[in-house]
């Protein structure tokens, strides 16, 4: 056996070789610009992913997508009008309507576009369903935080109680014996207290 082309030097070769095969596919996927989409997409979610740029595609052709009639065009903004116009009128201080001046105003809040209306992607649902699920987390978690305070303020005052209640039965007389009038005292204290 040479000198160093033991087990360890086979491993270092097999991990040169491994590295090198991982530059080549690297260099192949940069070289691929066509199919860079597509080929990202992870394999249990690429379906759905594909059906979505299908619909879009859909989306984006329209049956009619020559020339669209004026008569369309015209219905589309009678539509419009109708459903987004704010009217102001101003009468004249006399009060004659004949010089009545009307103002329109569209505000960019009221113009909802086609897009609101849509159905939600499979992104905007998952989305919505990971900001739900993290608001109960959230949530479940300050409940923990305050039962875990109020745990720890009750047995703080249950220490101190008992350490006082310890404090006054443990007292000695000078000669070493329990001193037997402080601890009637404290049941008579707890008597009352109960009652």
């Amino acid at each position: 056996v040479f000198s160093g082309r033991g087990f360890a030097f086979r491993r270092k070769q097999k991990i040169e070789r491994q590295y090198r095969k991982l530059l080549k596919r690297g260099r192949k996927v940069h070289s691929q610009q066509d199919n860079q989409f597509t080929d990202t997409y992870p394999e249990h979610l690429k379906h759905l992913y594909l059906a979505e740029e299908e619909m879009l595609k859909k989306r984006c052709r329209a049956p009619d997508d020559s020339v669209l009639s004026e008569e369309k065009l015209n219905k589309a903004v009678d539509l419009v009008l109708e459903t987004m116009r704010c009217h102001y009128t101003v009468l004249p201080q006399d009060g004659d309507e004949n010089k009545a001046k009307i103002f329109v105003f569209f505000s960019p809040e009221e113009i909802m576009t086609e897009g609101k209306f849509k159905k939600k992607t499979s992104n905007q649902k998952a989305k919505e369903e990971y900001e739900k699920i993290k608001a109960e987390r959230a949530r479940k978690k300050e409940e923990a935080e305050k039962r875990k305070q109020q745990r720890e303020a009750a047995q703080r005052l249950y220490k101190q109680k008992k350490m006082e209640a310890y404090k006054i039965l443990s007292k000695k007389t000078k000669k070493g014996q329990p001193n037997l009038n402080l601890q009637m005292e404290f049941l008579l204290q707890k008597i009352q207290q109960n009652t």
